[in-house]
């Protein structure tokens, strides 16, 4: 048996996002995961995008695990996870062509996540862009029954998480700097949203 750390949704949804950032990040070469988990995500795309070098990152207590996948792979496009934790101010001096998150907004507190939509802003070069994945409302409302009922369990297990309205978090992205250019449906009534930072000053 392995023991590597295993996420289901992460097998389940990643030939759907992998599909996406196929195209969205073509030409790119350096990528910054928020929230690499367990890993999976990293060696799977890096695996498939090999012109990609990709960057893991998450709270240090996540590392082990993903080093468990990234060793396991041994992959020369993936660089071990460096900590990031988007609640404290950031030291991180790279910069990135684009940036992934996966299943994150909705764990995070509403002030974390627009720290870390500025945190993204800083990080990505211009004209860079941004994809976000997981359950967003949308107008305020639910997409899905089964998205609803995830959120009242979130908000009993802390009352700062849940499911975050798709028009807040891009009024947050637009003053980061941030446009919107791209909303994905993906599986059990999830999305991929990716948003571009300005290239210029707009004046």
């Amino acid at each position: 048996m392995s023991s590597l750390a295993n996420a289901p949704a992460a097998v389940r949804n990643r030939e759907a996002i992998l599909e996406v950032l196929r195209s969205e990040f073509r030409g790119d070469e350096r990528v910054l995961e928020i929230g690499s988990g367990t890993g999976q995500h990293a060696v799977y795309f890096a695996k498939n995008m090999p012109q990609l070098h990709w960057q893991t990152s998450d709270l240090e207590a996540n590392h082990k695990a993903i080093r468990g996948w990234t060793d396991s792979e041994a992959l020369e496009n993936v660089s071990p996870p460096i900590v990031l934790d988007v609640a404290k101010a950031s030291d991180i001096k790279q910069t990135f062509d684009a940036i992934f998150s996966a299943n994150t907004a909705h764990i995070m507190s509403a002030s974390n996540v627009e720290k870390m939509l500025n945190l993204v802003a800083n990080l990505l070069l211009p004209g860079g862009c941004f994809y976000l994945y997981g359950p967003f409302r949308v107008a305020g409302k639910f997409t899905s029954e089964s998205n609803e009922a995830f959120h009242s369990n979130l908000q009993t297990q802390n009352s700062v998480m849940g499911i975050r309205d798709l028009e807040w978090i891009d009024e947050l992205a637009r003053g980061a700097g941030l446009e919107q250019i791209a909303c994905y449906a993906m599986p059990a009534n999830n999305m991929l949203v990716g948003w571009r930072k300005e290239t210029k000053d707009k004046s």
